[in-house]
């Protein structure tokens, strides 16, 4: 049975389900940064993710780069799957910006998360989840 790794959890706000992956924001204003967790039990790397659900990883991660894209118009999105500090495969969908903290360099390690607040996050998770509903 498939379960969500309590740091992923811990992080972020749950937005949707896609059609192999739960859909997370992260919760750090710094960049506006999804999260798509396949629904698969024990899978920690992409060449693990069996070959009948690699259209539908892909899939999903397509769509979601398009949502984060109309939502927030980035100079450009980064996509990642990294798992040093959690194992369980994510992909991350990270929108850039020329003028973002850390820009051209990654956004990981440099500068401390900054969580939304609450309106702003209600907000940001509000339009993401109609935009996830309308596609």
């Amino acid at each position: 049975m498939f379960k969500l790794n309590k740091i992923l959890s811990k992080d972020t706000f749950e937005l949707c389900e896609l059609k192999l992956c739960k859909v997370l924001l992260m919760n750090d204003q710094n960049y506006p940064w999804l999260i798509l967790v396949p629904k698969i039990e024990g899978l920690s790397e992409f060449h693990l993710v069996p070959s009948e659900h690699q259209g539908d990883l892909m899939d999903d991660i397509t769509l979601a780069s398009n949502v984060l894209q109309r939502v927030s118009s980035p100079k450009k999105l980064n996509v990642a799957a990294l798992g040093n500090v959690v194992s369980q495969l994510h992909i991350h969908i990270v929108a850039r910006f020329e003028n973002d903290a850390t820009w051209p360099g990654p956004v990981w390690g440099q500068i401390p998360a900054e969580p939304y607040p609450s309106k702003v996050a209600c907000t940001l998770i509000e339009t993401l989840k109609s935009e996830f509903s309308s596609i």
